[in-house]
């Protein structure tokens, strides 16, 4: 008799921001689920802060996770993650998936700016990340993804960022690493020997009249203007410390 494999952790965790009528935002719709609690945080000024907490090991393969984040009109969110999310090989050998997504209306603006992701040995993730924004939105959002824990050969990690704004293609990117992702992930056009890389994107109506210029930032990393208006600072870095100081860096010019 055959037994099947057992089945991964279904689960969507959900946030509503919408202005308050006194300058600030609140959190009608502030959904936990499964492994994702949410927890609203101390923040400052309009934005209102939530705080993804783990609430055990996950994903492990066969996982299906999810978070929407829907910025009304008006509305400010931050959110961010209380530790690094840890990508964990399941019992069954089947990939997990985590799908983020995103959508910020007008005038909103909107942070996302979680942990990194590790991407541990034997885990096979497919994260997805697809925004929504308005003409007037700003948004700020960082990825950072590290390839395998202290001492070890990542998983297979494959990531795909999807932004709109306006109803029109902003940036469309998909990066594969690990033992079943095509080759060449890490030779010299790509990672280069590299186990951390992240990226920071920035869409700001602002940039219309003053986008900035292409530059280098340091050996590894580079910003890139896009059509948008937005800029994309992308960077390989040795470990997780020197990546997050590349794009903190970015951050304080830009966010």
């Amino acid at each position: 008799m055959t037994t099947a494999a057992p089945a991964g952790i279904e689960a969507t965790a959900r946030i509503t921001a919408v202005p308050d009528g006194l300058g600030g935002t609140r959190l009608p719709v502030l959904e936990s689920d499964g492994p994702l609690a949410l927890r609203r945080t101390r923040a400052a000024g309009a934005y209102a802060r939530v705080t993804v907490v783990g609430a055990m090991s996950a994903p492990l393969g066969g996982d299906r996770l999810a978070v929407e984040a829907d910025v009304e009109d008006g509305a400010a969110l931050a959110v961010d993650s209380a530790a690094a999310t840890v990508a964990l090989p399941g019992r069954g050998g089947t990939h997990a998936r985590y799908d983020v997504r995103l959508t910020a209306g007008a005038g909103a603006c909107l942070r996302w700016l979680p942990e990194p992701l590790i991407s541990a040995h034997g885990s096979d993730l497919r994260m997805t990340t697809r925004v929504e924004l308005a003409t007037s939105a700003r948004l700020v959002l960082r990825e950072e993804q590290i390839l395998g824990r202290y001492g070890e050969e990542p998983g297979t990690l494959t990531t795909r960022l999807t932004v709109h704004r306006a109803g029109r293609p902003l940036l469309d990117q998909e990066l594969s690493y690990g033992p079943e992702a095509p080759g060449g992930w890490d030779g010299g056009a790509v990672l280069g020997g590299h186990r951390a890389t992240g990226q920071l994107l920035v869409v700001d109506p602002g940039f219309e009249r003053n986008p900035p210029a292409a530059a280098l930032l340091g050996d590894s990393a580079v910003l890139t203007p896009l059509a948008g208006p937005a800029v994309l600072v992308t960077a390989v870095a040795a470990d997780a410390l020197v990546l997050r100081r590349v794009l903190d860096g970015a951050l304080q010019t830009f966010g």
